[in-house]
């Protein structure tokens, strides 16, 4: 088993690849199989698989979610932290906080299109930890 904490700097909603920071991780690896996970540590961003050759994917991605959670504070009680709060964490539930991948001849199992995004739902500037594990029957790389 082996892991380690990345973190990716957000500018505010939208998604943030961060595939490469995994793949160059995975490659330090001894392993050749097994199953990957990441885990991001935030209750207001998630965690997606998504298509990563059109940029219009993800902008589309931030806006549905947008109608789809409207910021009105006329509907939540938790706003301590703006019309951004309760939204947030509503975002997150309705995506994932973890994804989990097999990781197979040295690569994970993405497909052609796949990468793998923060998804950012505070509108200012974060920095987010994500937990990337891998077990396999192998040492630590």
């Amino acid at each position: 088993m082996a892991h380690i904490i990345i973190t990716v700097n957000t500018r505010g909603k939208g998604l943030y690849p961060f595939s490469q920071p995994v793949h160059q991780w995975l490659a330090q690896q001894t392993a050749r199989e097994g199953l990957f996970t990441a885990f991001v540590q935030h209750t207001s961003c998630s965690l997606v698989i998504q298509e990563n050759a059109d940029p219009d994917v993800t902008l589309d991605m931030r806006d549905f979610f947008e109608r789809l959670v409207p910021e009105d504070n006329r509907h939540f009680r938790h706003t301590a932290e703006g019309a951004d709060d309760m939204t947030s964490h509503i975002r997150s539930a309705l995506t994932a906080t973890s994804l989990t991948i097999p990781f197979l001849n040295g690569r994970l199992a993405l497909g052609t299109w796949q990468g793998l995004y923060l998804f950012e739902h505070r509108n200012h500037p974060h920095q987010r930890r994500i937990v990337l594990h891998l077990l396999s029957n192998a040492a630590p790389g």
